[in-house]
């Protein structure tokens, strides 16, 4: 398994992390929902994009 293999599984975990963390905190409401909702969503958004680059950058090593 190479470097990038790895570092993908961990963008989708970390998102998948991210995902549950926010979704658990909008279930539950409150303060903390209210304080940290968009950074929870942020990061969600941050790590997909990670994942989608390294995946981008995976097919273009693929196709030489």
């Amino acid at each position: 398994m190479d470097i990038l293999t790895i570092l993908i599984v961990l963008a989708l975990v970390a998102t998948l992390i991210s995902l549950i963390w926010g979704v658990a905190s909008m279930a539950q409401g409150g303060n903390y929902d209210a304080e940290h909702g968009a950074q929870l969503m942020n990061a969600r958004v941050g790590f997909q994009a990670v994942a989608v680059v390294l995946l981008l950058i995976v097919l273009v090593m693929s196709v030489d």
